[in-house]
């Protein structure tokens, strides 16, 4: 009877901790693919400056509200978030609040993330709770002018998980959680203006490679992607390579839709199909 008791233990020990490892498994799919994360939160430079340094923070954003430096998220105890418990990533993660009560700035794309599924937002916490711990301070953020917190229109609260099943609603939510309409979306003195210029482009970025634009994605035929065929926007979005073959610039996170699998892009390209156009 003891060892059939053991035995049990042994099967349910195994059983918590594979979950537990699929749980990481997703959220470093999550984060190394569709959100980009370290797209903005590592360093930039060459590779001998850069290279093992991923998360520990990098992107300076110096713009009219704010001049931030995408902060340290491995975990570093001292400059990192390794004294932060799973609950406060998760609710940093969820509404943009530090656990001091200090508001992320806007360009921190928390305002999408309310859609995240309860299992997919534990997920990304599990992965960066595994980060190797690297020190790297960071400049402390310089906050110019008060921003409200406008979540992204249809991501409200946590999309369902039948909702998974149809490719737009799937598309949206890969697109939503990639924050695609954040850079894709011009910026006005009130934020993004989700109403009138979705995915019409025109924002510009600063960086290591000059000044980029973000490119027109709604369905327009003649600014957006209307006549490109779903292969030349899958190309784009995982190569960085446009309908006319010239090649797209940072911080378009390419190298990290790279990875994404093919059933999860082709639901992104059927999400953008549905973007009204605007010219």
């Amino acid at each position: 009877m003891r060892w059939m008791l053991g035995l049990v233990a042994v099967v349910a020990m195994t059983g918590g901790a594979s979950a537990e490892s699929a749980s990481v498994k997703r959220g470093s799919y999550l984060a190394n693919t569709i959100m980009t994360c370290a797209n903005c939160h590592s360093p930039k430079g060459p590779p001998e400056a850069t290279n093992g340094k991923d998360y520990s923070g990098g992107l300076e954003f110096d713009e009219p509200p704010f001049k931030v430096t995408a902060p340290n998220i491995t975990q570093d105890k001292e400059t990192g978030l390794g004294k932060w418990s799973a609950a406060e990533i998760k609710n940093v993660l969820l509404t943009g609040i530090r656990p001091n009560g200090t508001p992320l700035a806007e360009i921190m794309p928390t305002n999408f993330y309310q859609i995240l599924t309860p299992s997919d937002a534990n997920a990304i916490v599990a992965y960066l709770k595994t980060l190797k711990p690297i020190s790297n301070k960071v400049p402390n953020p310089l906050y110019k002018m008060a921003l409200p917190h406008h979540l992204f229109p249809g991501s409200e609260k946590p999309m369902p998980a039948s909702a998974m099943r149809n490719k737009i609603k799937r598309g949206f939510y890969l697109a939503t959680i990639g924050h695609c309409m954040e850079c894709h979306t011009p910026m006005t003195q009130k934020g993004r203006d989700f109403g009138n210029g979705l995915g019409s482009g025109g924002f510009e970025f600063k960086g290591p490679w000059g000044v980029s634009k973000s490119r027109n994605i709604t369905s327009s035929k003649t600014k957006g992607i209307g006549e490109w065929s779903d292969a030349e926007i899958k190309r784009a979005i995982t190569q960085g390579v446009s309908k006319d073959g010239s090649k797209l610039k940072p911080p378009m996170g390419y190298g990290y839709y790279a990875g994404m699998t093919n059933s999860d892009l082709d639901a992104i390209v059927a999400y953008l199909r549905t973007v009204p156009a605007k010219d």
